[in-house]
């Protein structure tokens, strides 16, 4: 398992992961920035236990929605 993932991150630091990898980086920046936002959000009216955990599930729900049209090498 370990050595897939080692393979993978060579492959997508080398540029041959993925097809188009301008998409691909566009993609995890919005779902990250929508995470941002909403931990940020969420800080300023809870506990920050509670923007954690709202950031990282909307973080996890849209990254896969996201990334569910891109295209490997």
């Amino acid at each position: 398992m370990f050595a897939m993932a080692m393979n993978s991150a060579k492959l997508f630091f080398a540029g041959k992961l993925f097809k188009n990898n301008g998409q691909v980086i566009l993609q995890f920046a919005l779902g990250s920035l929508a995470g941002i936002v909403v931990g940020v959000g969420v800080g300023q009216i809870a506990p920050i236990w509670a923007a954690a955990l709202a950031a990282g599930g909307v973080t996890g729900l849209i990254q896969p929605l996201l990334l569910k049209n891109v295209k490997y090498a």
